[in-house]
């Protein structure tokens, strides 16, 4: 039985995460008619699998660490166990806060909101469903908004014993011991997460740093607070296979003691889900699973665009936001200014927190740029003392020019990285930001003496 064709709109959208959600909004502000198609929940894995329930986890063993080290700060506290269920509880109440709150708007937008899995059926095409049940829904555009998943290590099997992200957020016990292999962003969170929660943590890295796509100085700071931590690096361990058994596992490692732990959690990144959305069959060109795109973020074929974690780079949320309002101002003909990643701010929430905006020193030397590079630590920054955390800011200037990349680490540096966005989008010169005044005793005062550094004249750190 052929599928029913239900209409015409101007966009259908292809996955209610948060690059097809934003898209939906933006354009129903607009005026254009929306289909949104979604087999799960909308929000994606942002909310129900991703920053928000592993940010509420960070946040519960974060107060675990701070009840364990009380005496540092003059207070008897103790710390006495996780009480799971009610762990969960508070995770769950968290998202489900902000899903009735997100799905109130979208349905207040008028945006339609189609349930089942979809694909391509051609360039302006997708069907909804299977058989005579089907559901075709015609899209003047049709945007890709499919998302990621997490990826597995070959050979490695996922069960009660050896977790990806997705199902250590349903974990029905907090074990003694844990692996986490991959020492990337999601890797230091999880680390963070099972360490803060009273597990022993050791993280295993095939790359010689931790982090390793941030600046080198920040891959030290997480490395030297992880082993004050209790929490072990192994930087440079490549992973030869898993044994499982009822009540733990072993990992092997190409060189090196073999490691035995309750639990093996596997964090090496995560990629497009793209398989079985139509994509060979419209045309649409891939490369490594990613939907390859232009600037304007349109596919290989006309009329289909895509968002978010589908097209390679950052695979960041709040990517696939600024994706999904882009391509719902371009469709209405106003032009945006395309979303560039260098411009896109960064934060990995392990502790301590990584924040990160603009190209590295490195970076920016090998794409032609002449550059200056100072550090400010948060040794010499009164709140950061307070809190108890080292770290440092670094800022990336060009020779006599704009700042091209500020790069933090520390406790609290995440709600800083807003600013330090502006600086890099907006293009300042250190000079320009040195002269604001910053609020004392706060750890932006951090940021401007950093941009004073650069400007050569530092009030609180040596030239």
């Amino acid at each position: 039985m052929t599928a029913q064709t239900d209409g015409t709109y101007d966009l259908v959208i292809l996955g209610a995460g948060s690059g097809g959600y934003a898209c939906a909004l933006r354009a129903r502000q607009l005026g254009l008619t929306v289909a949104l198609v979604e087999e799960d929940k909308v929000g994606g894995t942002c909310l129900h699998r991703g920053c928000i329930p592993t940010k509420a986890l960070l946040h519960s063993a974060e107060i675990a660490e701070a009840a364990r080290h009380g005496s540092r700060l003059g207070l008897r506290t103790s710390f006495d166990g996780v009480d799971v269920a009610s762990l969960h509880a508070y995770k769950d109440k968290v998202v489900g806060q902000l899903f009735k709150g997100l799905t109130g708007l979208v349905r207040q937008s008028g945006a339609e909101v189609v349930e089942g899995r979809g694909r391509l059926v051609d360039a302006s095409t997708v069907e909804v469903g299977e058989g005579g049940d089907a559901r075709r829904l015609v899209g003047r555009t049709v945007v890709l908004a499919t998302g990621s998943a997490p990826r597995t290590l070959p050979g490695i099997e996922i069960g009660p014993r050896v977790m990806t992200s997705d199902e250590v957020l349903r974990i029905e016990e907090i074990p003694g011991r844990v692996a986490v292999l991959g020492g990337g962003v999601i890797g230091v969170e999880l680390a963070s997460v099972m360490a803060g929660l009273g597990a022993q943590v050791t993280v295993v890295e095939a790359l010689d740093r931790l982090v390793a796509a941030e600046e080198p100085s920040i891959s030290k700071v997480v490395e030297r607070t992880f082993k004050k931590r209790g929490i072990t690096a192994l930087t440079g361990a490549r992973v030869a296979g898993v044994d499982t058994t009822g009540s733990g596992a072993t990992v092997r490692l190409e060189s090196g003691d073999p490691i035995e732990v309750d639990l093996v959690i596997v964090a090496v990144g995560r990629g497009p889900r793209s398989e079985g959305i139509g994509l060979e069959e419209a045309g649409v060109a891939t490369e490594r699973g990613f939907v390859t795109t232009d600037e304007r973020l349109r596919t290989s074929v006309e009329g289909v665009r895509a968002v978010g974690d589908l097209v390679p780079g950052l695979q960041l949320a709040h990517r696939g936001f600024g994706h999904g309002i882009f391509v719902a101002e371009d469709v209405a003909g106003l032009s945006p200014a395309p979303v560039l990643d260098v411009q896109i701010p960064r934060v990995t929430y392990c502790d301590p927190e990584i924040a990160s905006v603009g190209m590295t020193a490195e970076q920016a030397h090998a794409a032609g740029h002449e550059v200056e590079s100072v550090q400010y630590p948060l040794g010499g920054n009164g709140r950061s003392i307070i809190r108890g955390t080292t770290g440092s800011i670094t800022v990336v200037r060009e020779q006599d020019g704009p700042v091209l990349g500020v790069h933090m680490v520390g406790i609290g540096v995440s709600e800083l990285v807003g600013e330090a966005q502006l600086m890099v989008g907006w293009e300042a010169h250190p000079e320009e930001v040195a002269s604001l005044v910053h609020a004392h005793p706060t750890q932006g005062e951090a940021l401007g003496e950093a941009a004073m550094l650069a400007a050569g004249r530092p009030l609180h750190a040596h030239a």
